[in-house]
């Protein structure tokens, strides 16, 4: 008879050799020291990835309810240099395609800053990065097939012959995009579209559903798209869903001049890029539920897809599990895998196990105890996200006040700066300034900013 079939559920299994453990059943841990975070990935030159349980052990034969935190983190760049600042030197090459919006709404100082802006991104790049421009208003133009930046001074005579046109087709720009980029299949490069437009789409396909789901497509087939909204009339709501989806980042610009700024920003996270495509599959044992915005029963696999990783930054992720009825003893309550392309090892595809791993104790007092501080702080930072939606919700329905929406900021910034989230409590900030000036408008597109990064769970070291 198998080991797995003598399992006995009311009693602890001790040391069960590996090729025993059955995926579909929680496997009892021997030997386990509960002073230790259970990082349970090997060690591997690249990311490091930690698990850390919100307590040591958590109640046995009954309902019970425990966090994890995942925390997923890239070395510093080497000599403490950023991408932009090495020059000629190492750093992650580009594979960049750059898609502006040259509608009408676009004429004067807003298109003038955007040509300026790509300039710059030229003047940043180097003959060992790849670059195409496309344009977008009602037809779809390439300015540039993708090449190396070698000559950069035809290039930027290009731009600054941009003329604005006429309506704004952004499905078929990304599209298109799309297809530049995936001319070039070079494992080593950080891929990624950045996305500039002033308004809602009003030709080609306009559908919500379709735009999200189209940027979740071009995600599917590796490529990382960011999404720049520009001034008081894009959809804000359908920008943020599409960055999210597409694995990217989400940037507010409220007036012309600070385009080229975000674009040097953009770029030079593209520089120090380390781990691109990352995704998460878990699996809940038996007797064990993954509670929260990604919900699995036990034995059901999910994908988790996670942001692409710059030197010197991480990630984190909460994950809530329920135990219905768990016996005594150390457990294994969920197995997953991270998967990741290495951009230091020049893109190749990494994998790593990881296991959650907790005791389940009849002992009150243990299970009483408050939850690791780690884990605890980052499950406030993932209750702000909601927090922030449902602020930006309340305002755009008419639900809450503006007043009732100050304080919700107020409170949302207090936990954000305590929990060293600084740059999404500045949002915050710029959000309530917004807003006690009148501008909703301009504090609803700030916020969905913030939401796309608290989702992230990233942060820079």
């Amino acid at each position: 008879m198998e080991p797995t079939q003598r399992f006995d559920p009311n009693r602890t299994q001790l040391g069960a050799p590996p090729q025993a453990v059955d995926p579909q059943r929680t496997q009892a841990m021997a030997a386990f020291d509960p002073l230790k975070t259970t990082a349970m990935a090997p060690a591997f030159e690249g990311l490091k990835v930690e698990v850390i349980c919100g307590r040591a052990a958590t109640m046995a034969n009954g309902p019970a309810r425990e966090q994890f935190l995942l925390e997923v983190s890239a070395g510093a760049a080497p000599g403490g240099l950023s991408g932009v600042s090495v020059g000629g030197g190492t750093r992650t090459p580009l594979n960049l395609c750059l898609v502006i919006d040259r509608s009408g709404s676009m004429e004067g100082a807003p298109l003038e800053y955007a040509k300026q802006a790509c300039s710059h991104v030229v003047d940043m790049l180097g003959p060992n990065d790849i670059l195409s421009i496309v344009t977008f208003e009602e037809v779809v133009d390439v300015l540039m097939a993708p090449q190396r930046v070698t000559s950069k001074q035809p290039i930027k005579d290009g731009i600054s012959r941009l003329l604005p046109g006429n309506t704004t087709n952004l499905y078929d720009g990304i599209a298109v995009a799309a297809q530049q980029i995936q001319q070039i299949q070079e494992g080593g490069r950080a891929t990624r579209m950045v996305v500039l437009t002033d308004g809602d789409p009003t030709a080609g396909i306009k559908d919500f559903s379709a735009l999200v789901a189209h940027a979740g497509d071009i995600k599917n087939r590796g490529i990382t798209a960011t999404f720049l909204g520009f001034g008081p009339d894009y959809n804000e709501e359908l920008l943020a869903s599409m960055a999210k989806k597409a694995g990217g980042n989400y940037y507010y610009i409220p007036q012309p001049q600070m385009i080229p700024d975000v674009f040097r920003t953009e770029l030079d996270k593209l520089m120090t890029s380390a781990a691109r495509g990352l995704s998460m599959t878990i699996k809940p044992s038996r007797w064990v539920t993954l509670r929260g915005p990604e919900n699995a029963n036990e034995g059901q696999e999910i994908k988790i897809s996670l942001t692409d990783l710059e030197r010197g930054s991480s990630l984190q992720q909460v994950f809530d599990f329920e135990f219905r009825n768990h016996p005594l003893g150390w457990y294994r309550v969920a197995t997953a895998k991270l998967t990741y392309d290495d951009l230091g090892e020049g893109g190749a595809a990494k994998t790593v196990d990881v296991d959650f791993v907790i005791e389940f104790t009849a002992d009150a007092a243990r299970y009483s105890v408050a939850a690791d501080p780690r884990v605890a702080g980052a499950a406030q930072v993932a209750q702000a996200s909601r927090a922030v939606e449902k602020t930006v919700m309340g305002l755009k329905t008419g639900v809450l006040t503006q007043m009732g929406a100050i304080q919700e900021l107020q409170r949302t910034q207090m936990l954000l700066t305590t929990q060293g989230r600084t740059a999404e409590a500045q949002e915050v900030t710029m959000a309530l300034r917004a807003l006690q000036s009148g501008d909703a408008g301009q504090a609803e597109k700030t916020l969905m900013g913030t939401m796309v990064h608290l989702d992230q769970g990233k942060k820079s070291s």
